[in-house]
């Protein structure tokens, strides 16, 4: 089940951090105490920000070049050596050129090979679909035994980095390049399978993961204004999944909308199947529907996806709208 948070600060106060700055302290302070931890990169070093982890471990840091397949291939085989390798690439990369070495070698292999997918979502937003890495939820939500988490801001990206280099299986982590506000409060404790309540609600429930669960909360502030209060979950686990806590919010809230930085097959797929399985609501999805994203900057792409406050808020009042459970006894916007 989930957990309950403090409330974030609000939007004027939030100061925004680059994801990637916690992974490599994170993953030093990891090498630092074990000597089995080493990276593998694919001409990676600079984009994954892991200057400083070569120049301290020169030695355990392996670049195969432009090569993801073998990038992938070398971490499973650093494993069965009794090594923990944290393979760093951009995630459309990784994810896409060495899919099969994800599946066999680490997925059923059940090696223990840390994925980090960098850059992720339309972060590389001018450079067009080629860079952009939205598929990735769908594809690796799909495959056995690979533990797939997305972080929502710099703390629970150190905290999902260090179960990761402890637990005895293959994970995806998702590390985002976007400047993110911290959104979880202090003392929080990231577990895999674990949504966090971020902001409790009664008329409907959002679910949102990594970059844009501050939208969500964004949203959220300009529903209460309309009187419509929306629970928000942050869903930092995409599998393992929090069944129960999506479930209460179904029985609970009558509506869900996911909101991700992806193809909405994936977090918005994975919420779908628990929903129809266990107790079917009215549902929406923002993200990238079934489309390749267009060129431009990270911020006109979010926008024209409407991955922004008030696409999620137009969501919200479009389910509700047709929702004959709150149709004639809550407020909906134009």
């Amino acid at each position: 089940m989930s957990t309950t948070a403090t409330p974030a600060p609000a939007p004027a106060e939030r100061a925004l951090h680059d994801c990637r700055d916690a992974f490599v302290a994170t993953l030093i302070e990891l090498a630092d105490a074990d000597p089995r931890i080493v990276a593998v990169v694919n001409d990676s070093v600079g984009s994954s920000k892991l200057n400083p982890f070569a120049a301290r471990f020169g030695d355990r840091l392996v670049n195969v070049g432009i090569a993801e397949q073998d990038m992938v291939g070398v971490a499973a085989g650093l494993a069965n050596g009794g090594k923990i390798p944290f393979v760093s690439a951009a995630s459309c990369f990784l994810t896409a050129r060495a899919m099969e070495q994800i599946k066999v070698d680490a997925a059923y292999s059940q090696s223990h090979v840390v994925l980090c997918g960098m850059s992720p979502g339309m972060a590389y937003g001018e450079l067009g679909p080629t860079h952009h890495s939205i598929e990735d939820l769908a594809w690796l939500r799909t495959l056995p035994g690979l533990t797939v988490l997305v972080p929502s801001d710099p703390a629970e990206t150190a905290q999902a980095i260090r179960w990761a280099a402890q637990h005895d299986g293959p994970v995806f982590v998702r590390v985002s390049r976007m400047g993110v506000p911290d959104v979880n409060p202090p003392g929080y404790q990231f577990a895999p399978g674990r949504a966090v309540t971020l902001r409790d609600g009664s008329d409907i429930t959002l679910i949102a993961t990594g970059t844009v669960v501050v939208r969500a909360l964004d949203a959220a502030d300009l529903l209460a204004a309309e009187g419509i209060f929306a629970r928000v979950l942050s869903m930092p686990s995409i599998k393992p999944l929090d069944g129960d806590a999506i479930e209460a919010a179904a029985r609970e809230t009558g509506a869900i909308v996911t909101v991700e930085e992806a193809l909405t097959s994936g977090l918005g797929g994975a919420v779908a199947e628990v929903v129809v399985r266990r107790h079917p609501v009215p549902m929406r999805f923002v993200g990238v529907p079934d489309t390749f994203a267009p060129t431009g900057s990270v911020q006109w792409l979010l926008d024209h996806f409407g991955i922004s406050a008030d696409g999620v808020a137009a969501a919200v009042r479009d389910v509700l709208a047709s929702s004959t459970r709150h149709r004639g006894d809550l407020p909906v916007g134009g």
